[in-house]
């Protein structure tokens, strides 16, 4: 049971020069998700994603409702 659950708050980002991504290693399996911006496909990596619930976090707190593309 949890007493204090923290609240998600809704960060924004740039949707017209960003796209949402997971970065993946081919290695061992490592997955970050963060934007990748489609001019100089640079990746800003902002969070690493353990679990599908981890996936979900990332998706509400940015409002991404669409399927996220994985990279390798």
């Amino acid at each position: 049971m949890e007493l204090f659950k923290k609240k998600i708050v809704t960060q924004s980002y740039d949707m017209e020069n960003k796209k949402p991504v997971i970065k993946a290693s081919i290695c061992n399996g490592e997955q970050v998700a963060g934007f990748k911006d489609i001019h100089t496909g640079k990746i800003e990596e902002v969070m690493l994603i353990k679990s599908p619930s981890d996936l979900e976090k990332f998706k509400t707190m940015y409002g991404i409702n669409e399927e996220i593309t994985k990279e390798y």
